[in-house]
């Protein structure tokens, strides 16, 4: 064999190298502006915690894969109609018992979940399958529970636990009002 065929098999070696980290490099920017983009907050949020984009983006990904297992479906007009009954009740027991009705609303969304399909597990469950579908009002569902544990915890006033049902509400608008396209019949 000619030194110039060995050096033109090393050269292709060489590009064919290139070509392949240039695609992987390529694959993982896609990946990661895909799951950016998917998540929003909920990825920086994510980020933070685990302070590693690795880790983060596992984790993401593990949760559409989990979320393509669901069954996930709009209300129908009858179960919309009695959620709203229920929410205006829930938030008219804020005036006499806003601890009461802390605790009556974050109920009243896990029952709104498992009427779409969602599966009700845990509060860490529960955000990391509605970050999938609705990856900015899980924001809300964060900021209601940090409230509601530090009025576990007897560090929560009046105003604080006026701020998460006002999280609370806008959950709940965003899994009742949510029109039927949900990603079942995509």
């Amino acid at each position: 064999m000619s030194s110039n065929s060995v050096i033109l098999i090393v050269l292709v070696i060489a590009l064919l190298a290139a070509a392949i980290i240039a695609g992987a490099s390529y694959y993982r920017r896609q990946r990661t502006r895909h799951l950016r983009d998917q998540f929003g907050p909920e990825y920086a949020r994510l980020a933070e915690e685990t302070g590693s984009r690795h880790a983060t983006e596992r984790t993401l990904l593990e949760r559409e894969k989990r979320a393509e297992t669901f069954n996930i479906r709009p209300l129908d007009a009858e179960d919309r109609s009695r959620f709203i009954a229920r929410w205006q009740t829930v938030q008219a027991e804020f005036v006499d018992n806003p601890k009461g009705s802390l605790s009556h609303a974050d109920d009243l969304l896990g029952e709104v979940m498992a009427a779409r399909g969602y599966p009700v597990a845990d509060f860490e469950q529960r955000t990391a399958d509605l970050s999938v579908d609705h990856p900015l009002i899980v924001q809300h569902y964060h900021a209601a529970h940090h409230v509601a544990l530090a009025h576990r915890r007897e560090e929560a006033g009046t105003e604080d636990l006026r701020q998460a049902m006002i999280h609370y509400r806008a959950m709940f608008d965003e899994l009742v009002s949510e029109p039927p396209h949900a990603r079942a019949a995509e």
